[in-house]
């Protein structure tokens, strides 16, 4: 099994193809499209990259994964679907809590369906899942949000952004439904309860203090030197930074913008009479 990563300088996001290179067999991992907020122009240059590796090595998409519904950037998996009829999109069950709390939010319950429907596949936690010769465990990592799920390929752990690099630390947990005391459970026994050596590949990386992008580590180095939650930090510890992180931090630049679209698996809201498209903006005084 091989793992190749591509970075969305835009969103700081990775996105991943996971490949048998001798079945050619393969999946993608948190594709991205790009959105210029101030235009409101969609193009797929980051996912054309993805597409042109694919076809390039001839491998065959059989599954789209993604990892939450990202609060950062929208999805690619419909124009992927497109490229690759065959290929079937899926995620955590958990995402009819997201779908029941955010079509309230943009008033949109009338076209955001909030049973999964959307996508080909809803995961259960521990459920083993087959694509083509490839194998892999789902595994809920809830807190970020209550729809997160980390994907674990023999000893490639894929986990969107419960946990980043270690001296990035974890995923904010003021988003609705989420919860810094779930967050920890969720590391502490889903994902240190893995082996050391199991690796652990990064849903986003931001750089900090200049260094080098870097996307891979392990279980044994989070556990040791996580500036969050290594594996002696106690929850009550965790719990404590993380509310005071978080209430300094602003939203995310698109979140309004992803998560309206993320959750209805990637897909523009319905267009208008005109033939546009909309996206909507909660305004509050």
């Amino acid at each position: 099994m091989k793992v190749e990563s591509f970075f969305d300088e835009a969103t700081f996001t990775f996105s991943y193809v996971v490949y048998d290179p001798e079945s050619l067999d393969g999946v993608i991992i948190d594709p991205v499209l790009d959105y210029d907020p101030a235009s409101g122009k969609v193009s797929k240059d980051s996912a054309q990259k993805l597409v042109e590796f694919v076809s390039g090595k001839g491998i065959d998409v059989k599954l789209i994964l993604e990892t939450h519904a990202h609060a950062d950037h929208l999805s690619s998996a419909p124009y992927l679907k497109e490229i690759y009829p065959g290929a079937k999109v899926g995620i955590g069950a958990t995402i009819t809590l997201v779908q029941e709390t955010f079509c309230k939010v943009f008033n949109a319950c009338d076209y955001i369906k909030t049973d999964g429907s959307q996508f080909d596949m809803l995961f259960e936690d521990g459920q083993k899942v087959s694509a083509g010769t490839l194998e892999f465990e789902v595994i809920y990592t809830p807190g970020h949000t209550p729809a997160c799920a980390s994907y674990l390929f023999g000893d490639k752990l894929f986990t969107g952004d419960s946990i980043f690099m270690p001296d990035f630390g974890t995923g904010r947990c003021d988003f609705p439904l989420g919860s810094a005391e779930v967050l920890y459970d969720s590391i502490q026994k889903r994902i240190y309860s893995l082996p050391d050596d199991t690796e652990i590949y990064v849903g986003h990386d931001y750089m900090p203090n200049g260094r080098e992008l870097a996307n891979r580590t392990t279980v044994g180095q989070q556990k040791k030197s996580n500036i969050h939650v290594r594996e002696s930090t106690t929850k009550e510890e965790f719990v404590e930074m993380r509310n005071a992180r978080d209430a300094q931090l602003s939203a995310p630049k698109l979140l309004y913008p992803s998560v309206q679209v993320n959750v209805n698996a990637g897909q523009l809201p319905p267009t208008e009479e005109n033939g546009t498209s909309y996206i909507k903006i909660p305004v509050s005084l």
